[in-house]
């Protein structure tokens, strides 16, 4: 099976924490010189001592928010004059939870602006390197939601399934030139995200931490919550030569949590 990221560049969103950082590990050890994108610089410094660094890998980081689409689109424009990137993983924080009926325009207008519009611009930047290069993978991290709204994430609800429509559409028209566009379902998973989806149970139930976890298990088969490294060794092998006939799917990696076919 080869799985050789070697001589390949990778961009990585999130990439300083969590699934993005976990990622950018994984594609690090298939050989990737990898980019991350995040917020903030420190952070950025930290997770860059992470990766595995070989004698031919370059790894790097652009400081990007995006809140502010325009600044991330004219980064990573920069970033294009020296390098041609084959692999793309469109990652970010989902949006806030709550009932859908109580969400604000204004918090659609915000989801659909760092998940869909982001994606797209820098699907745009770096899809002309891919076709010229013959290889191309864009790994979209979404969420389960996109087979089954998950109750109390209206907005988010709304928002993946927007990315993975999106994502679909963009797989039938890149397929030909080699360009593979697929999708990561994590379920619940050790995160910051995690984190505030249980501290959000508590307060609104009034529960302890221990029956709101693990009422939570309860919908897992396996009974564990993932670590990010379980999913990100699914981001890396659909962004490895191995995957070459995977494209246009949504994979969940949930434990099993994911009820439909």
């Amino acid at each position: 099976m080869n799985l050789s990221l070697k001589g390949k560049n990778a961009l990585v969103g999130g990439g300083s924490a969590g699934i993005g950082l976990a990622s950018a590990i994984e594609l690090s050890k298939l050989g990737a010189s990898v980019t991350l994108i995040s917020r903030t610089e420190s952070a950025l410094q930290n997770a860059l001592r992470e990766l595995d660094c070989s004698a031919d890998q370059k790894h790097g980081f652009i400081v990007a928010d995006y809140n502010e689409p325009d600044k991330l689109d004219s980064s990573v424009s920069r970033l294009l004059d020296d390098n041609i990137f084959h692999v793309l993983v469109n990652n970010t924080g989902g949006p806030a939870g709550g009932p859908i009926i109580t969400a604000s325009v204004e918090s659609f207008q915000k989801a659909y602006m760092n998940h869909l519009v982001c994606n797209h611009l820098l699907a745009q930047r770096l899809v002309p390197g891919m076709k010229s290069a013959g290889f191309g993978r864009i790994v979209n991290v979404i969420s389960t939601s996109v087979k089954e709204p998950i109750q109390g994430l209206g907005v988010s609800n709304t928002t993946r399934w927007a990315v993975a429509g999106w994502a679909k559409t963009l797989a039938a028209e890149l397929g030909p030139y080699g360009i593979n566009v697929n999708n990561v379902l994590p379920g619940f998973t050790l995160t910051a995200r995690l984190e505030e989806i249980i501290e959000k149970k508590i307060v609104s139930t009034g529960s302890e931490r221990e029956f709101v976890v693990r009422e939570m298990l309860e919908w897992v088969p396996l009974r564990r919550f993932a670590d990010p490294a379980e999913i990100a060794s699914v981001v890396a092998f659909l962004a490895s030569p191995a995957a070459s006939y995977i494209n246009g799917v949504s994979i969940p990696v949930d434990g099993g949590r994911t009820k439909s076919m």
